[in-house]
């Protein structure tokens, strides 16, 4: 059995700080490079969203009701009821439902709508605060 070593100098540590682009574009030969093949960083994609993007299309909305109409029409009594057998119109799992459906709705609303707004109380891309649990990754260097 032989052992294959390879003669490559061991790869150097890279230090990047938030916001900065290595001068070695991470091996590449330039940044549109980089950008093709690897893709964007995490800080430049939060600071690439603007604020006033759309967070879910209004289609999107129109499958959930459209859904939900089917879903309450296939629980009426019309279907596979047996002649001696009447159901109820509205039971308690109808209700259990709604009200399932409201707070699923009001907390998944609620969490896409605050993250990385101003009523999140910072946005990601505010260079202006630094953060307390990350020293040094903000416009408030001490």
């Amino acid at each position: 059995m032989t052992k294959i070593i390879d003669e490559q100098s061991p790869m150097e540590e890279t230090k990047v700080e938030w916001g900065e682009t290595p001068a070695d574009h991470y091996g590449y030969a330039s940044d549109e490079e980089r950008l093709n093949k690897r893709g964007m960083d995490d800080w430049e994609m939060v600071e690439h969203i603007p604020e006033s993007q759309r967070r879910v299309p209004k289609w999107f909305y129109a499958v959930i009701a459209g859904v939900l109409m089917v879903a309450f029409g296939l629980s009426l009594p019309f279907w596979g009821d047996r002649p001696d057998h009447a159901r109820p119109w509205f039971t308690i799992g109808h209700l259990y439902a709604v009200l399932y459906f409201i707070v699923a709705f009001a907390f998944i609303f609620f969490m896409v709508n605050l993250y990385g707004s101003d009523r999140g109380g910072r946005l990601d891309s505010d260079p202006e605060h630094d953060d307390i649990d990350m020293p040094g990754h903000g416009g408030g260097e001490k």
